[in-house]
């Protein structure tokens, strides 16, 4: 078991990493500690953020059964279209990085982040796992990979929470350290808002590629 364990967080740590790594995953995390009751909104946006990830991942791993049918023999249509799509997200991530000096702030829909309540929070750190279309990319192969090896129940609760681990961690761990620290962090997170802006576009860049070449991979290395 230990070796097929290992083979299995060796797939999702890298899935768990490129939701991890994302300014969209981390500017909202950033921008919530700024409303007007940081420490509730971002600790209800957390546990939002990471029940979607787990319902997600769940669900995933409950159909890894039919994922996996498709898997092993997918129609010629489908490995085409993954070829197309990560084609397509490769040139919009080389476009975006040729432009990222033109985007230098947080997106326009990022920024009502810093006026959210808890209540709110919570229901947006749900919907933002659902919307976003990397991380139910992520979350369908990690539980693909989860459900399709056959390993324990045991051994799946724990690769599971690894994953989740990982991929909540660049939300949990400002989040948590200002739940800890207070106002003793404001001046420390104002300059990773700042520099999380200026970057945004070159950081989103670099997941769009990274995203594209796994999925178009996986397109090519069906058809041959």
């Amino acid at each position: 078991m230990t070796a097929s364990l290992g083979s299995v967080l060796t797939t999702l740590i890298p899935l768990a990493l490129v939701i991890a790594i994302s300014p969209l995953t981390v500017i909202p995390a950033v921008l919530v500690l700024h409303a007007p009751r940081p420490r509730p909104t971002a600790l209800a946006f957390l546990g939002g953020w990471t029940l979607g990830l787990a319902a997600l991942t769940v669900a995933f791993v409950a159909s890894s059964g039919a994922l996996e049918g498709l898997r092993k023999s997918p129609p010629t249509w489908a490995s085409w279209l993954r070829v197309v799509l990560g084609s397509a997200l490769i040139a919009f991530g080389i476009r975006r990085w040729l432009t990222r000096h033109g985007h230098t702030e947080s997106p326009r829909w990022m920024r009502p982040f810093a006026t959210l309540t808890p209540q709110r929070a919570g229901i947006t750190g749900v919907v933002l796992v659902v919307v976003r279309l990397e991380v139910l990319i992520m979350c369908a192969l990690a539980g693909l990979a989860i459900g399709s090896r056959r390993l324990s129940i045991a051994a799946d609760w724990i690769t599971g929470a690894i994953f989740l681990a990982v991929a909540a961690s660049t939300v949990a761990i400002p989040v948590l350290a200002y739940a800890g620290a207070g106002h003793r962090l404001d001046d420390s997170m104002a300059r990773i808002k700042d520099w999380m802006e200026r970057n945004n576009a070159a950081l989103l860049a670099a997941i769009l590629v990274l995203i594209g070449l796994m999925v178009l991979y996986n397109g090519a290395h069906q058809l041959y």
